[in-house]
């Protein structure tokens, strides 16, 4: 798709690209609180949660533009193009992505068309969903006796000319995080595997990580198409692989319950 822009015209505004983090209204940055307030047009995903889209003005245009496997409400193409028609005639334009929208987010890609227009932009990052995930869970992504390293990688597994690394993958020493893997377990388990992974290495699922509706669901890596296919499973998901998900028990400090009354509490009304 080419850019529709308006040749001789100055873009009015400036593109804010903020990270609105894994769920949780806590866990948003106040640098993305206070440009929130003050944004003209919003373009927000499917997975920032309800409280953070609640913060939005009523004056704001909310756009929801939000890709879930098999449910695109809007093309990348799309996406680009709003930003940066919005760009030429509001002030402040602000594109939230759950998470960071440098990690998965597609967040380069939008920024690299906000050049080509020559418009302004400000990046905000956001707690991404593998450390707000693991967190929550309790689920430590490294460890001097576990982990040395931690790796995050996509689980799409449709890389056109780019096959996955199952052999780097499978590094025992390392714990692997995968987001938007839950479709592709059976060949996220196999692969690794066959790469050599210990089939019984400890896994978990963690869906709606910070929030109230959070689960765990834990298991092996032999068993990780199960999990992904227990009906009681409700996206967004995070795929976590490695010795550290034994940890979860001891470590678990977070209850989904005391959220909801946390969330309710919360007030930013003495933050600016």
């Amino acid at each position: 798709m080419e850019l529709i822009s308006m040749p001789g015209q100055q873009a009015k505004g400036k593109v804010w690209l903020v990270g609105a983090g894994p769920g949780d209204i806590e866990l948003l940055t106040l640098k993305a609180y206070r440009i929130l307030k003050h944004a003209e047009v919003v373009l927000f995903d499917a997975l920032v949660s309800q409280d953070i889209i609640d913060l939005i003005p009523h004056s704001a245009e909310k756009i929801a533009v939000g890709k879930r496997a098999g449910k695109h409400s809007a093309s990348q193409d799309e996406i680009n193009q709003l930003l940066v028609t919005k760009a030429y005639t509001r002030r402040n334009v602000v594109r939230l992505k759950g998470g960071d929208p440098f990690i998965f987010g597609r967040g380069g890609e939008e920024l690299q068309t906000l050049v080509a227009a020559d418009i302004p932009f400000e990046v905000v990052p956001g707690i991404t969903a593998a450390s707000g995930t693991s967190a929550y869970a309790g689920i430590p992504l490294t460890h001097r006796d576990y982990a040395q390293g931690v790796t995050f990688i996509t689980g799409h597994c449709q890389l056109a000319g780019r096959p996955m690394d199952w052999q780097g993958y499978a590094n025992p020493n390392n714990t692997l995080v995968v987001y938007m893997g839950t479709l592709n377990a059976n060949i996220i388990s196999q692969g690794l595997i066959d790469a050599g992974r210990d089939s019984k290495t400890p896994v978990a699922i963690v869906s709606k990580a910070t929030t109230q509706d959070q689960q765990k669901f834990i298991g092996t890596l032999d068993s990780l198409g199960q999990l992904a296919a227990d009906p009681a499973l409700h996206m967004p998901a995070l795929i976590i692989i490695g010795e550290v998900v034994n940890l979860t028990d001891s470590l678990n400090w977070f209850n989904p319950q005391s959220a909801e009354a946390s969330e309710a509490d919360f007030s930013t009304a003495s933050l600016y």
